[in-house]
């Protein structure tokens, strides 16, 4: 009698141990299973693994639509035309700097008969200070530097930031130098009327000193150069 039921609770402990091994087994399978599913990021949620391969959107770096922008200067209004198709980035930053009033009380420092005039630093020597390293990448050359196109200017590779040119003539050699023009002057009358008896600015003439302009601002044109013209307003038009 005592060996039957001593034989009934080995079979017994048997039969348990069994299932817990097959349990075991079982458990050990699906954490397998799981673990052919990619793994998350740290920085993605379970959620984000649902969209894990979609793509991601594109910031927009474009302005789609044409706009105009009217620069009221000593000498008149002068009004160009902005085609961000011709130039996206540089469109963009001349908007940007128009919409944040940067243009605003900015000489023409420099204006060179039958080349281009040029402005684009301003009176505020704080400002210059803060977009003075807010450069942007070039633009791939689209349209031809003829006369009444607009660029900015540059000082070497991805190196723009505020300053831009009027093309006085056909100055089609900048096109292989990397300007890309952004935009085109309406009506040219305002523009030649800029003085330019200055000449080239220093340290090569004896015009105004762009390094000077950037420090010490209006207090030093207005001293030293006191017949550039410049730009008092700087608004959206039609």
């Amino acid at each position: 009698m005592k060996l039957r039921v001593f034989l009934t609770i080995i079979a017994a402990f048997a039969f348990a141990w069994g299932c817990n091994k097959e349990a075991s087994k079982s458990q050990k399978n699906s954490v397998d299973d799981k673990s052919a599913v990619p793994k998350a990021s740290p920085k993605e949620t379970p959620k984000d693994l649902s969209t894990a391969n979609t793509k991601k959107p594109v910031p927009k770096t474009e302005i789609i639509d044409k706009f105009s922008v009217k620069l009221t200067t000593t000498k008149g209004d002068i009004i160009i035309d902005v085609n961000p198709k011709w130039a996206p980035i540089a469109a963009k930053r001349f908007h940007e700097l128009t919409e944040n009033g940067f243009y605003v009380n900015s000489p023409f420092f420099r204006v060179l008969e039958g080349f281009m005039a040029q402005a684009g630093i301003n009176a505020d020597p704080k400002l210059n200070k803060e977009w003075r390293s807010k450069k942007i990448k070039d633009d791939t050359v689209k349209e031809s530097n003829k006369r009444g196109t607009v660029s900015f200017a540059t000082a070497g590779p991805n190196s723009r930031t505020t300053q831009f040119f009027i093309n006085f003539g056909d100055n089609t050699k900048l096109d292989r130098m990397g300007f890309a023009p952004f935009g085109k002057v309406r009506d040219m009358k305002t523009v030649e009327k800029l003085y330019s008896k200055y000449g080239e600015g220093a340290p090569r003439g004896n015009g105004p000193s762009q390094k000077r302009l950037q420090l010490e601002g209006k207090v030093y044109w207005e001293k030293e150069f006191p017949k550039l013209d410049y730009i008092k307003s700087a608004e959206f038009v039609d």
